[in-house]
């Protein structure tokens, strides 16, 4: 890993929600750098904040006080357009449920990202073709996510995720749905791409192996960054 230079960092992050009981504080000062290349793991118990600091990190949320900045940008307060830019532009998200949209295919679904980020037609499918390649299902890129196994439909989440070439990835659980081996098929095909690619992965994972084999770990309980 190349560990020169900083991607993400987050600065006394605190997350608030209002309930019918009250305030329910959820991120209590997080601070959290990460580096250009790194893989990030995110770990911690069940509800200790580790999917609310993804969506803060990636823009899909903000905080109640604190300061996100990706790659130079201070994200936390651009306006809501600005975010959807940054978003399509700079991070990709891959989520525990794949979240494709079942009435497109593989294909499509890959493509989608471009085309909203202005490519033509003709450009955003030939990558959308390449990116499929790459986690190797080029013989179902035309079939729609209910024709794919989970492992498959994790697959497309990724190539999505990548279709913009973001610098880095933020990925929730993203093999909590999967069966213990097509989960490590997934996760070698994570690191294999941080590899060969050079994109900055944060996983926020419950999975033990998981953990273990990124570069680094960081361990979240009661809202906060314990180690």
């Amino acid at each position: 890993m190349d560990s020169s230079g900083q991607i993400l960092a987050a600065a006394d992050i605190h997350r608030e929600f209002r309930t019918a009981e009250g305030i329910l504080p959820v991120l209590k000062g997080i601070d959290l750098q990460v580096r250009r290349k790194e893989m990030l793991a995110v770990t911690g118990a069940s509800g200790v904040g580790k999917s609310t600091l993804l969506h803060i990190l990636g823009g899909l949320d903000r905080p109640t006080s604190g300061e996100v900045t990706l790659d130079e940008i201070a994200i936390s307060h651009l306006s809501e357009q600005e975010l959807a830019r940054l978003r399509n532009r700079k991070v990709g998200f891959v989520f525990q449920s794949h979240y494709l949209l079942n009435d497109f295919s593989a294909l499509e679904n890959t493509m989608i990202p471009m085309l909203l980020a202005g490519q033509s037609h003709a450009e955003a499918r030939r990558r959308a073709e390449l990116l499929l390649a790459d986690v190797g299902l080029t013989d179902r890129q035309s079939h729609r996510p209910k024709q794919l196994s989970g492992g498959e439909q994790q697959r497309v989440a990724v190539a999505r995720a990548l279709a913009n070439e973001p610098g880095i990835v933020l990925a929730d659980e993203p093999s909590g749905n999967l069966d213990t081996a097509t989960g490590r098929m997934l996760h070698d095909l994570l690191f294999r791409l941080n590899e060969r690619n050079g994109t900055t992965f944060v996983i926020a994972t419950h999975n033990r192996e998981l953990a273990d084999r990124c570069h680094r770990e960081v361990r979240m309980a009661d809202g906060r960054v314990v180690s």
